[in-house]
């Protein structure tokens, strides 16, 4: 993957789709936290906390090589995305509680991300400190996610109207970018690629399905509503591995970690969808 691609492309793709969530926002989406608080609060947990603790799980027991497992706690500690409201709307999820998750995951994701992956580093890794996430590249972090869904919140709030009508283009250029991220990694890696998904292929399986049952279960235990636990299992299971490939590619520089990122982007929108089924008619034959 050359520099023009992971130093200006990727970037540049990946504001685009931070905008396009950005349009989809409003201040309303953060203060219905206080709508949903159990649900909310269950998740973010379950997404701060548990995740990555069940990431570390998972890389261990699968024996990862150090690259392959920080590029998995990165995307643990990666948020949802917009592609989580469309399998929730499909399921019968809280599409409500999914912008409110994703708003909020996102701001979060700013100051977590950092230290999982630091501290991912610094087990995982020798001489970490050369090549972690220091302030500096925290301040890209900021700029590249928080930034752009700023801009896009505001323009909504100014022409919402105009917010509306992108909405859908900017949706098919996200699966446009993450298609091409996907294949840039894989041509770089290309004669290591049969290996890496070897290796790390049931690793991110496994994180997948353990993601999207904890991500239904926990607020199941919890006494949340199915329609709020099946927003709380897509946005848990379905990450934003875009925004993991560029972090791994761009400011750390190691396409690597950007494998395990890549395998997890193609296989959840089948594991999600069958997921999602097998819940629906869970709750259709309980009624």
């Amino acid at each position: 993957m050359d520099s023009v691609l992971t130093q200006v492309l990727l970037p540049v793709a990946l504001g685009i789709v931070m905008l396009g969530l950005g349009l989809t926002l409003s201040v309303a989406d953060f203060r219905r936290v206080l709508v949903f608080p159990r649900a909310v609060l269950v998740a973010l947990v379950c997404q701060m906390l548990v995740l990555p603790l069940v990431c570390l799980g998972i890389v261990l027991a699968f024996d990862l090589p150090p690259f392959l497992a920080v590029g998995m706690l990165l995307l643990a500690a990666s948020p949802g995305g917009t592609t989580a409201n469309l399998y929730s709307h499909l399921f019968g999820g809280n599409v409500a509680l999914n912008v409110t998750l994703t708003a909020v995951n996102s701001v979060l994701a700013v100051f977590t991300l950092p230290v999982v992956v630091n501290l991912a580093l610094g087990y995982f890794v020798r001489d970490a400190d050369q090549i972690g996430l220091q302030f500096d590249k925290v301040v890209q972090v900021f700029a590249i996610v928080l930034v752009p869904v700023a801009v896009g919140m505001l323009v909504r709030s100014r022409a919402p109207a105009f917010a509306e009508r992108m909405r859908g283009p900017v949706r098919i250029f996200s699966v446009v970018v993450l298609v091409l991220v996907i294949a840039g990694a894989i041509l770089k890696e290309r004669d290591n690629i049969a290996g890496y998904f070897a290796v790390a292929g049931a690793a991110a399986l496994a994180f997948n399905l353990v993601s999207l049952a904890v991500g239904y279960y926990a607020p199941t235990l919890a006494g949340v509503g199915r329609s709020e636990s099946v927003a709380a299992a897509m946005e848990i299971g379905i990450h934003n591995g875009t925004l993991a490939i560029v972090i791994a590619t761009t400011l750390l520089h190691n396409t690597e970690m950007a494998v395990p990122a890549a395998v997890y982007s193609l296989i959840m929108f089948f594991t999600a969808a069958g997921f999602g089924y097998l819940v629906r008619s869970r709750a259709t034959r309980a009624i």
